[in-house]
């Protein structure tokens, strides 16, 4: 689908969120990129074989902890 050069990832990539957009609704909640998925406000996708990504947003108020 993608016609950038360099190729956007495809949609079964790890890094297929950084494809490009293609179409973007944030009142309707989604957008979508170049490589055919669907992304969601709740960070939840929708791949283009129908296949459904789980949201995966961070917790809110879980923070990293370092070693001193």
């Amino acid at each position: 689908m993608c016609q950038h050069q360099t190729p956007c990832p495809s949609a079964e990539s790890a890094d297929r969120e950084s494809a490009h957009l293609v179409a973007h609704h944030p009142e309707q909640g989604w957008s979508l990129l170049c490589n055919g998925v669907v992304l969601f406000e709740d960070t939840g996708e929708l791949l283009p074989d129908g296949r459904v990504i789980a949201p995966h947003r961070p917790l809110a108020g879980s923070q990293v902890v370092t070693a001193a």
